[in-house]
């Protein structure tokens, strides 16, 4: 085995030894068992940890690898799971207090493939009530592996939080607003929002539907392609799964990049964006050119107003997600997501339709800026991640400036893939984070770009100090 720790080895290199019989599944969960252990009461990222099933689960897939049934890349391999996504027998909380006493009686789709798999789940992982901006005040909040003064993301923050710091392999998070890109971000760690019906939603705790995304938060590209893979298809539960089959996600990642169009809007990335992250994604343009990616420039439109109209079709959509628990049950909400839901159950139906007016006008002006390249290059926040107050984490909600969802709710909004890969680090320490935006099911070739990006750099490497 090499110095990295098993904690923080790939997928790749995992499933290598697992396969070969010189690691058991068994070995490595219970080392990350011990790592949670002896972690996860600072950085509270797990809601719910599944020793014990784990533990079976384990030795079911080393009996099935011993008796030569290997699955493939995630036989073995422990993973964390966003408490949205419902677990049978296993509470799924969604972060609200509402929910606490939730035990499904059936998987959610993506459930049910990470096992079909092979895959080890580790337990529930901790998020924002309702996967919004706000914790609900009796429940834990994720820390930062960086610094525990610093935002974690919102809203899949355990995720970031536990696959940062080894206390998963990898893990599965959710996007409306930024909910995958913001926690790997602020985490240093990869992630891939997928084109909007690529991953079924069917068993998933449901924040605004039109805009909700399933995807894998991990510690490199070719991890995250191949989670990305294994939970992609189309389900008949979930109608609004896309049918298209689903490709080799690792096929020719590793190829050249010469060629490839890459859209890069220079304001875009520089107006009312820190500094140290602009020059960041600046230089990460750079070296794609140097790897022969033809680099066009592009002229985004102003983003404000567009983002602008995302609470109001999202708090709407979120009244009707919690129609069984609001307003019956409001008191027992937390004051963040309260003041979300009574936002929603202001909006009128002029005001939804007027705001998604302006959706569909943002999406039309990136089928424009796409028609002439095949990815777009931005950073995947504004600034690197902000210091963390009480009223910040639990409310009253407050109003973010447009800036904040700039770089992701226009492509909640299209649905477009986009890939997140760490791209630096501040002075002070925390981590800087790169966003690739595809056209819809060009999944593939972000990954091609993304892994040529991270093998020319070194911080998919770097780990917090824990």
């Amino acid at each position: 085995m090499s110095e990295t720790p098993l904690h923080y080895k790939t997928i790749t290199e995992l499933s290598k030894l697992i396969s070969s019989r010189k690691l058991s599944p068994v070995e490595l969960t219970n080392s990350i068992l011990q790592r949670i252990d002896q972690h996860d009461e600072r950085l509270k990222s797990y809601a719910t940890l599944m020793a014990d099933q784990a533990l079976y689960s384990a030795k079911k897939a080393e009996q099935d690898i011993i008796e030569g049934n290997y699955k493939g890349h995630l036989h073995g391999i422990p993973i964390g799971v966003k408490d949205l996504c419902f677990t049978k027998g296993v509470r799924t909380m969604g972060g609200a207090k509402v929910l606490e006493n939730h035990v499904p009686t059936y998987n959610s789709t993506v459930v049910d493939q990470l096992e079909s798999a092979g895959a080890v789940i580790l337990g529930k992982l901790n998020l924002t009530e309702g996967a919004m901006g706000g914790y609900h005040p009796e429940f834990d909040i994720p820390i930062s592996p960086w610094n525990p003064d610093r935002w974690t993301g919102s809203s899949s923050s355990g995720s970031g939080v536990a696959t940062s710091a080894g206390l998963c392999t990898v893990s599965i998070g959710s996007d409306t607003g930024g909910s995958i890109r913001f926690p790997s971000a602020a985490c240093g760690i990869v992630g891939i929002k997928p084109t909007w019906g690529r991953v079924s939603r069917y068993g998933v705790f449901a924040l605004a539907e039109s805009m909700d995304h399933v995807g894998p938060m991990t510690r490199g590209v070719s991890d995250a392609a191949i989670l990305l893979q294994t939970i992609s298809g189309y389900d008949e539960k979930d109608p609004t799964s896309l049918p298209n089959p689903v490709p080799n996600m690792l096929d020719g990642i590793e190829n050249e990049i010469k060629g490839i169009r890459i859209g890069f809007d220079k304001l875009y990335t520089s107006k009312d964006v820190d500094d140290e992250l602009s020059e960041a994604v600046c230089l990460g343009v750079n070296i794609l050119e140097n790897l022969g990616a033809e680099i066009v420039d592009v002229e985004l439109p102003c983003m404000d107003e567009y983002v602008l109209a995302w609470p109001t079709i999202c708090t709407a959509e979120a009244v009707l997600a919690h129609k069984d628990t609001y307003p019956s049950r409001r008191d027992e909400y937390g004051p963040w997501f309260q003041g979300w839901l009574d936002m929603g159950a202001g909006i009128t139906g002029a005001q939804y339709a007027e705001a998604n007016n302006l959706r569909n006008e943002c999406s039309g002006h990136l089928k424009r800026i796409f028609k002439d390249i095949d990815v777009l290059v931005c950073p995947s926040m504004s600034a690197p991640p902000h210091p963390v107050t009480p009223e910040l984490l639990y409310g009253p909600k407050e109003t973010r400036p447009a800036r904040f969802q700039r770089f992701t709710a226009p492509f909640d909004y299209n649905g477009a893939p986009t890939l997140s890969v760490p791209c630096g680090m501040t002075k002070d320490g925390l981590p800087l984070s790169i966003q690739f935006v595809g056209k819809h099911l060009s999944e593939p070739l972000l990954c091609q770009v993304g892994f040529a990006y991270e093998q020319s750099t070194e911080w998919h490497n770097l780990h917090p100090n824990i």
